[in-house]
C-alpha cells in the first residue's frame, strides 16, 4: 500500500513538472514572438518581411508585385510657393505606380522603382497665371527605398535626380517651368495604409520670372495596394 502511495506521488511529481516545463515555454513562445513548430514556412513567417499585403502578418509581397495607390479621400496635392502658404498651384487627382524590387526579412530596407506618377485637375493661383496646363514627372524610373520602422524615399534613377515640368497658362501665354529635388522623404502608416509628403522642396531649374523660384508639395496616398494579388488587398510594412 505504501509502495503504490509512493508511486502516485512520483507519477503525479513527473506530471507536475512537465506541465510547468510546457507552460513555461509557450511563455517563452508568446514573450519571444515564435512558435515550437519547426520548418521552413514557420520560421519564415514568424520572421516576416518588410512588406507584407492584407495585414501586417500576411503574406510576403513578391519581386514583380505592382503598386499602386491615389490620393487619400478628402486629399488633394498642394504645391506652394513656401513651406505651408496659400499660394500655389492645386491638383485634385494624382496617382502612382511602384514595382517592387526587393523584400527582405523585417526589420530591413525593401525596394521599389516608381514608374509612373500623375497628376490631374489643376490649378493655379500664383500671380500672373491663368491655368495649370499639366504636370510631367520627368526621368523616370525612380529608386525608392522603405526602411522598417523609418520613412520612405523617393530618390534619383538611372536618368538623373527627381525633375518635374509644370507647364502654366499665363497672361503672356505658356509658360514652362522646370523643377529639380536631391529627394523625396514621406512617412508611411499601417493605420491607413498611406504614405504622407509634407513640404518636399523643389528649386527651379529652368524657366522665366513667372515660375516661382522654390515649390513645396505636400500630398498623402492610400491606400497603397497590391494589384498583382487578387482583390488589391493593402500593403503594411513592418
Amino acid at each position: 500500500m505504501g509502495t503504490r502511495t509512493g508511486l502516485r506521488r512520483t507519477v503525479l511529481a513527473v506530471a507536475g513538472v512537465s506541465a510547468a516545463v510546457a507552460l513555461t515555454t509557450t511563455a517563452t513562445a508568446s514573450a519571444t514572438g515564435t512558435t515550437s513548430t519547426t520548418g521552413t514556412a514557420a520560421i519564415g513567417a514568424a520572421a516576416g518581411n518588410v512588406l507584407t499585403y492584407g495585414s501586417a502578418a500576411g503574406p510576403a509581397v513578391a519581386v514583380g508585385d505592382v503598386f499602386t495607390s491615389s490620393l487619400s479621400g478628402g486629399a488633394s496635392v498642394a504645391i506652394r510657393t513656401t513651406a505651408g502658404g496659400s499660394t500655389g498651384i492645386t491638383c485634385t487627382t494624382s496617382q502612382f505606380t511602384a514595382t517592387v524590387t526587393g523584400n527582405p526579412a523585417a526589420p530591413g530596407t525593401a525596394t521599389e522603382s516608381l514608374t509612373a506618377h500623375t497628376f490631374g485637375g489643376c490649378t493655379s493661383n500664383i500671380l500672373g497665371t491663368t491655368g495649370v496646363q499639366g504636370i510631367t514627372v520627368d526621368r523616370l524610373p525612380y529608386n525608392t527605398t522603405v526602411t522598417s520602422g523609418g520613412p520612405l524615399t523617393v530618390g534619383a534613377g538611372a536618368a538623373g535626380a527627381v525633375q518635374t515640368t509644370v507647364k502654366l497658362n499665363t497672361l503672356l501665354g505658356l509658360t514652362t517651368c522646370v523643377y529639380t529635388s536631391t529627394g523625396l522623404s514621406g512617412a508611411t502608416s499601417n493605420t491607413d495604409n498611406s504614405i504622407t509628403f509634407a513640404n518636399q522642396l523643389f528649386s527651379k531649374s529652368s524657366g522665366p520670372a513667372t515660375c516661382p523660384g522654390s515649390s513645396y508639395f505636400s500630398a498623402k496616398y492610400g491606400p497603397v495596394k497590391d494589384t498583382s494579388q487578387s482583390g488589391s488587398p493593402s500593403v503594411f510594412i513592418n
